[in-house]
């Protein structure tokens, strides 16, 4: 379960940190790209959406590689599936349906959560 729970909770935590920085970094213009949801959301809000992935990311790894405060780890999983309902819910609403890496992730972070209840 050690092992596993570091798998996944690595590529979740990668995923969040590099998506964090972009929102975080990035102008509006620069991510329309990749994320054609950035306009129909204020700026402020886009960098605390990149802001909160950063800081999830870190608790989804400091808790268990230090030993202290352990509960953060699942709470910062489930965070992101609650992240995710509302990015389900953002694309649902607008002009973009792909849906298919929210649901992924949605996947991961409750397996996360349950994995980091067996550390």
């Amino acid at each position: 379960m050690y092992i596993a729970y570091w798998i996944v909770a690595g590529l979740l935590a990668l995923f969040y940190v590099y998506s964090g920085m972009l929102k975080v970094i990035r102008s509006r213009d620069q991510l329309r790209p990749m994320m054609s949801w950035v306009d129909r959301v204020p700026v402020p809000v886009l960098r605390t959406l990149g802001t909160v992935e950063i800081l999830g990311a870190t608790g989804l790894i400091l808790p268990p590689l230090t030993g202290i405060a352990l509960p953060l780890a699942p709470a910062a999983a489930g965070g992101f599936v609650l992240l995710q309902g509302g990015a389900i819910a953002v694309h649902l609403t607008g002009e973009d349906r792909r849906i298919a890496l929210n649901v992924g992730l949605t996947i991961m972070a409750a397996v996360t959560i349950w994995l980091a209840t067996r550390l």
